[in-house]
């Protein structure tokens, strides 16, 4: 290794001091989706930086998706992946594998990997953490459908995940809720989990990983990306369509945890190896952050 490489590799870490001494003793809450959890190379990478994360003293908190590994699961049990206005059909026959899938599939995998880095992680079910509500779906024609055991996070119980942090060990936790009144599963979007949980927790950031670079000018051109943008600049590009479709429901989770208290939340492309470490300890970062002014 060449005397300019090391020098260089110094000035990056030079570089990240100032948001060490910044984050210390801060809850991140990162969730983690799409394709990015697709390669199990890139997944180990993350896991790596969240491992480096714990170690610098930050509290991270992670929420995970899994609805292709879903789709996989129950179409190997005869099931067909049927979705309404975004929102995954879940059948009591589909929640039991929803749940088997995410608790005791993904769940434990990411475990095992933040522990293979040398981190403490240990896997909390989200019906453990989430309490929900079941929602309808609109379909095409604009009327409510009862789409099974799909519910929406409508508060938290913090007590186990706070036993985590309070040990140093990071809790990764599942989309599932426990219903109100009832106590059974319900299937919840990963998205609003996480923005639900950094809400309660008033987090220093909330971080979406998944497969898109950020927010996009033009959503057609991946270099039209908008580093830094506030709420309202987000709400005018909603209102004008150029953040549509899946974005559409990231975005305003993101806005709801910015009026709860969370400090920044960053949407960034779990695609590219230490996406996660280039946001937060770089001063131009990588994807986009939404500030609170």
């Amino acid at each position: 290794m060449s005397l300019d490489t090391t020098i260089h590799k110094a000035s990056t870490l030079i570089e990240a001091l100032p948001y060490l001494q910044s984050f210390r003793g801060h809850t991140f809450l990162i969730k983690m989706g799409g394709s990015a959890m697709d390669d199990p190379e890139l997944v180990k990478k993350v896991m790596r930086d969240i491992v480096f994360l714990e170690v610098a003293g930050i509290n991270p908190v992670v929420v995970h998706g899994g609805g292709k590994a879903i789709s996989a699961a129950m179409a190997k049990s005869g099931l067909k992946a049927e979705f309404i206005g975004g929102f995954r059909v879940t059948t009591p026959e589909a929640i039991e594998i929803v749940e088997q899938t995410l608790s005791h599939t993904i769940n434990p995998g990411l475990v095992e990997m933040i522990r293979h880095f040398g981190g403490k992680a240990a896997g909390v079910p989200g019906t453990d953490v989430f309490l929900g509500e079941r929602i309808q779906a609109k379909n095409d024609s604009g009327q409510s459908v009862d789409i099974g055991r799909v519910g929406q996070a409508v508060g938290c119980q913090l007590e186990k995940m706070q036993e985590a942090l309070d040990a140093e060990i990071v809790p990764v936790i599942s989309p599932l809720a426990s219903e109100l009144g009832t106590g059974k599963p319900l299937n919840v979007n990963a998205d609003l989990a996480a923005a639900a949980l950094a809400k309660q927790l008033r987090a220093t950031k909330l971080v979406y990983l998944s497969d898109v670079p950020g927010i996009l000018s033009d959503p057609s051109d991946e270099s039209s990306l908008i580093p830094s943008i506030n709420p309202e600049g987000a709400k005018h590009l909603m209102a004008d369509g150029t953040i549509s479709g899946g974005m559409l429901p990231k975005i305003q989770s993101a806005l709801d945890a910015i009026h709860a208290g969370v400090g920044k939340v960053h949407f960034i492309d779990g695609r590219m190896p230490h996406s996660l470490l280039l946001e937060i300890f770089t001063q131009s970062g990588i994807g986009t952050e939404i500030t609170g002014t």
